[in-house]
């Protein structure tokens, strides 16, 4: 049988495996609180693989598995317990922080729409999916960061658009892969980039649709910053590591000359180092 120290260890690697930008830093938390964010980030990591990583399965195949996890999540969660490898750590950080299990329905909801939905017209259709999929994650994460006020809700929900929009613009090559588009198809007839996108070439066309996302989605990180200073010293470290390390990225694909087509652009190593050292310093915001 799984010890809740092994589960937590499971999410940990999950974790680690499949976002190491985040992991560096949620390493800024102390131990107490880095493991529940561990759990919570494995269980969406756990689900995610369902969606993306089951090789050749079909469809329908995946949303079988994909339901299969959500019954018994919430199986567990009712009875206070779980002998499952990843949902043994979930269910104990649930239940220890009391989180709302209405989140883990709005998430499992977008990653079901990710087995059938392939483009989105909108901004506005693209924001109904990353209700569940990214603003909700803020949501997961507020109880674990202990706020002092209930207005870092709506600060937390942007950071966790603001993450993944960074994520569509840096993988749109490997989104492409999976027969995937997260750019809303309204922006790429906007700038005429259409023919950029599926020959996967950089164009003026490209360039500035590409100008347009980040420059939104730096709107999405300023608003998120207004929650940091709500947060205790030692969450507060945290989250700003995490932001500044993730719009970095945006940075990156600007230097890499908008060119996510064909490459995954990264933040070196030495980077995420520089961030955890300058945030940890005495006086640091938060």
């Amino acid at each position: 049988m799984t010890t809740l120290e092994e589960s937590y260890r499971r999410c940990r690697e999950l974790n680690r495996r499949s976002g190491t930008t985040y992991y560096a830093a949620t390493w800024l938390l102390p131990g107490v609180k880095r493991h529940h964010v561990h759990a919570l980030y494995g269980f969406c990591r756990h689900a995610d693989d369902i969606v993306d990583d089951l090789g050749p399965a079909p469809a329908e195949v995946r949303g079988k598995a994909l339901a299969d996890l959500a019954d018994r999540f919430f199986e567990d969660l009712a009875a206070g317990r779980s002998d499952d490898p990843v949902l043994k750590a979930v269910v104990h950080t649930v239940r220890a922080f009391d989180i709302d299990p209405d989140c883990f329905r709005r998430f499992l909801r977008s990653m079901t729409m990710d087995l059938s939905v392939a483009t989105y017209r909108s901004f506005d259709d693209l924001l109904d999916y990353m209700d569940g999929s990214a603003a909700v994650i803020g949501e997961l994460m507020l109880p674990i960061l202990e706020p002092s006020s209930p207005g870092a809700l709506g600060p937390a929900r942007d950071l966790g658009i603001a993450f993944q929009l960074t994520n569509f613009w840096r993988d749109v090559g490997e989104d492409l892969d999976r027969g995937r588009v997260y750019l809303p198809q309204e922006d790429i007839e906007r700038f005429g980039a259409r023919h950029a996108l599926e020959a996967r070439r950089v164009t003026p066309e490209w360039a500035e649709l590409m100008r347009f996302e980040i420059g939104r989605t730096r709107a999405y990180y300023s608003s998120a910053d207004r929650g940091i200073p709500l947060l205790p010293a030692v969450s507060a470290r945290c989250i700003a590591g995490a932001r500044s390390l993730y719009s970095g990225i945006l940075d990156r694909i600007e230097t890499a000359g908008y060119d996510v087509l064909g490459r995954r652009v990264r933040v070196p190593a030495w980077r995420k180092a520089a961030v955890a050292a300058r945030v940890l310093r005495p006086g640091t915001p938060g």
